[in-house]
């Protein structure tokens, strides 16, 4: 059986992060979407679908097969690329979806088990995200269920508010696992030691502090910890990752080759990005190759504490939480003192100063609170500013790099005319 994961048109609903990569590619928890569903099947092979423009990028990350219709070959487990995995829904997978049928929650599919003849006719549709008529016409080829409490994920800020339960969850699943790094005799451990694991060749140096009695905490490859910092469980921190006496807080999960320090809760940073110096970063999702410059905040609580409204692609959405932070896409840069309200969401290549008050178009320069328009950051620039930016962690940009910067460009045309982003130099 083949293992296939999709997006349908939720996607929209995660911009500006999944601008740059598919939904699926998502992280919460210790991994991606995608990564949960290879170690909960490890013996199938795996198709992944997507938008067009993100295969290139896409196939130079992954060894699955991305796109290809024709790799069809048996039946196929068909995933919603939003379904949180977990062992309640793969028993489900097993006691319900041992016949051919389809799972459904709120209008949206979730998981389906269709025969290798109607999965190939499917695949072609699903090169792009499954729309609701798609799936209106298998909904008459098959027995179709409801579900109502499965993990699947619809706004950015419910990888957040999973990501302490999955951390948990994930770190239960790798079993008894042994710390092969080295951690201080003068660093202090709070909690069970087996709820702490430091990775190979990784360093936690004196005057640490673990704190593991709410959480386990998992500090990956290499990844070294300064003196001076404290860690709070559940988190995860990646390989190579470097945390110069920071104060990470319960409920966050770095990705790899980071620098984060100053303050940070609750809150998922997807790979590669720094946030080296002091400023508080809460309940927030932040994409890779961002660069958050010194004393940048963001707001995750209003002064009314009521529930906080996020602005998606066609509405204002309640989301029903009090504490819901930022949403940062890739390579996006805040200046020194960046202050960020409530909820709100930075743009692809973006580089902001000031107060950020509204959400911010992608490729756009913003210092509004300064009292400046905002204005369209040069194309040329952004692949300049991203191949320099690349250097410096020794990865070398690629064609495919810069092709999918100048089909995002042309894709986020329309936000920034919406926003008034003018096509002119920029000048404070």
């Amino acid at each position: 059986m083949i293992v296939a994961l999709f997006e349908d048109e939720g996607y929209e609903d995660f911009l500006p992060i999944t601008y740059t990569r598919p939904v699926f590619e998502c992280r919460s928890g210790m991994f991606s979407f995608l990564e949960r569903a290879q170690k909960f099947y490890p013996e199938s092979e795996f198709l992944l679908f997507a938008r067009d423009y993100l295969v290139p990028t896409l196939r130079k990350r992954v060894s699955c097969c991305v796109n290809e219709p024709e790799a069809v070959d048996d039946d196929v487990l068909l995933i919603n690329g939003t379904l949180a995995l977990d062992n309640e829904a793969k028993q489900l997978v097993e006691k319900k979806l041992a016949k051919r049928a389809l799972i459904t929650q709120k209008g949206r599919l979730v998981l389906a088990r269709l025969r290798e003849d109607i999965a190939r006719n499917l695949a072609e549709q699903l090169c792009s995200p499954l729309k609701e008529t798609t799936l209106k016409n298998l909904m008459k080829q098959y027995e179709t269920l409801e579900a109502s409490n499965l993990p699947l994920l619809t706004y950015p800020w419910d990888l957040v508010n999973r990501n302490a339960e999955l951390i948990r969850k994930d770190y239960a699943a790798l079993g008894k696992i042994e710390s092969e790094g080295t951690v201080d005799e003068k660093a202090t451990i709070y909690g069970d030691e087996k709820d702490v694991c430091v990775g190979k060749g990784a360093q936690v140096e004196a005057h640490v502090t673990l704190d593991a009695r709410d959480g386990p905490i998992f500090i990956g490859n290499e990844t070294i910890v300064h003196s001076g910092s404290r860690i709070s469980g559940p988190t995860h921190i990646g390989d190579k990752t470097v945390i110069p006496s920071g104060l990470i807080r319960e409920g966050c999960s770095i990705g790899p080759v980071c620098r984060v320090g100053g303050e940070l809760e609750e809150t998922i940073i997807q790979g590669y990005t720094n946030k080296y110096h002091t400023g508080f970063i809460g309940h927030a999702y932040i994409g890779e190759w961002v660069n958050l410059g010194a004393a940048t905040t963001n707001s995750d609580l209003k002064n009314t504490y009521g529930t906080v409204h996020v602005k998606t692609q066609q509405k204002r959405v309640d989301t029903e939480q009090t504490k819901v932070g930022c949403f940062i896409g890739d390579h996006a840069k805040t200046s020194i003192g960046t202050q960020i309200y409530t909820g709100r969401k930075i743009g692809v290549a973006s580089q902001v100063h000031g107060f950020v008050l509204k959400d911010v178009p992608s490729f756009t320069i913003w210092s509004q609170s300064l009292g400046a328009n905002p204005v369209e950051l040069y194309l040329e620039s952004a692949i300049k500013t991203q191949r320099r930016v690349l250097s410096r962690r020794g990865v070398k940009q690629t064609r495919e790099d810069s092709e999918l910067m100048k089909n995002l460009f042309e894709i986020t045309a329309q936000e920034r005319k919406k926003a008034g982003v003018a096509r002119k130099e920029f000048s404070l």
